[in-house]
């Protein structure tokens, strides 16, 4: 399992939104590593706009984390389950 746990550690993913006006780095353990918000989309009238983007895609990150969690957890869990 610590081999599993050192992977996950290693995983990167990056997600964005708004075409990718932001976008989030995240490791397999859900720690934001990068955020990268594009200047054009800086704007002091749109401040709810940029929040929903970073959150779409902070949320993306976390979908794309957990998905790589749960195909590494199957090919584990059928290994524990296999008859010996």
């Amino acid at each position: 399992m610590e081999a599993f746990g050192s992977k996950m550690g290693n995983l990167r993913v990056e997600a964005s939104s708004g075409g990718g006006m932001v976008s989030v780095t995240m490791n397999g353990m859900k720690q934001i590593l990068s955020v990268k918000i594009d200047p054009e989309v800086i704007d002091r009238d749109e401040v709810e706009m940029l929040q929903d983007l970073l959150l779409a895609a902070v949320n993306q990150a976390i979908s794309e984390v957990d998905e790589n969690l749960k195909n590494g957890l199957g090919g584990f869990a059928q290994g524990l389950l296999r008859p010996r």
